[in-house]
């Protein structure tokens, strides 16, 4: 039997159907995720279900494909925000992927998974993440680029890989609030970018 062609990039009940998908796999599991399923969580044929996403396989790509655009937005909204001031944008940027991750069903699910078919979702996680790592650090460099720091290019870029390898380590495992996390990461970045900071973090313990 012949592979089904991909389906379209995006259909009326696509995303409907990738929400649904992540929903569902947050509240039981990727095992109870059938096309059948999905069909009547989002109100349609399971037919329109396979003319969306095609297969299960497909659609597993497609909801941390989702869930991945939203962490990249984030982050590009933030500096967005902040176009006169590195140390801010990276602040926000921080704050706003860990917030999205501390609610993020598709990432819990995904992390909680310890045995049998959800194990499936795993290698797909490992797979993107690289292709996170790729999309988010060229992101990073042109945005820091546009700032002017007094850096080769070779040192922002060692930089910036520091930055995103430790707020992915933070969105597996945090170790605080996203604010004060952020606030850490963005005082050093600025030391390390070479840009004025504030003389302290917002976010310092105060007493002792």
């Amino acid at each position: 039997m012949s592979a089904a062609p991909p389906p379209p990039e995006g259909g009326r009940h696509r995303r409907l159907i990738i929400e649904a998908a992540i929903g569902l796999t947050a509240r039981s599991g990727w095992s109870a995720v059938t096309m059948a399923r999905l069909a009547e969580l989002v109100g349609v044929s399971r037919q329109t279900v396979y003319n969306e996403l095609g297969s299960k396989t497909v659609l597993a790509d497609a909801m941390v494909s989702h869930e991945l655009e939203r962490f990249l937005s984030a982050v590009g909204a933030a500096f967005d925000r902040h176009p006169d001031d590195l140390v801010e944008a990276v602040y926000d940027a921080v704050r706003a992927v860990l917030e999205l991750a501390d609610d993020n069903l598709l990432l819990r699910a995904i992390a909680s998974a310890t045995h049998g078919a959800d194990m499936e979702l795993l290698p797909m996680l490992t797979t993107r993440a690289a292709q996170l790592l790729v999309q988010a650090k060229t992101m990073l460099t042109e945005r820091v680029v546009g700032y002017g720091p007094d850096l080769t290019a070779d040192q922002i870029a060692a930089a910036i890989d520091l930055l995103v390898r430790t707020v992915l380590s933070h969105v597996m495992q945090p170790s605080d609030t996203p604010a004060a996390t952020a606030d850490g990461l963005a005082w050093v970045a600025a030391r390390v970018l070479g840009t004025p900071a504030r003389p302290r973090l917002r976010h310092a313990a105060t007493g002792g």
